[in-house]
């Protein structure tokens, strides 16, 4: 996962969330956000799971990557 997640940025942005508060909701902190967004942090699926329930939205959403 070395691009940028652009999915999650708009998804975040679209529900009027910032970093901060999607963090506060799923249980980690912001700088976690902001490297999963940059593309420098792998979360793991527990994680991954937890942010598309806050952002209403599929795994395949935000973090299915089309080769």
């Amino acid at each position: 996962m070395s691009q940028k997640n652009i999915k999650l940025k708009l998804a975040r942005t679209e529900m009027d969330l910032t970093q901060e508060q999607l963090a506060e909701k799923v249980g980690v902190t912001r700088q976690t956000i902001g490297l999963i967004e940059a593309g420098k942090y792998n979360p793991s699926l527990k994680l991954c799971i937890a942010i598309c329930k806050v952002l209403n939205k599929t795994l395949n959403d935000i973090f299915w990557e089309v080769e």
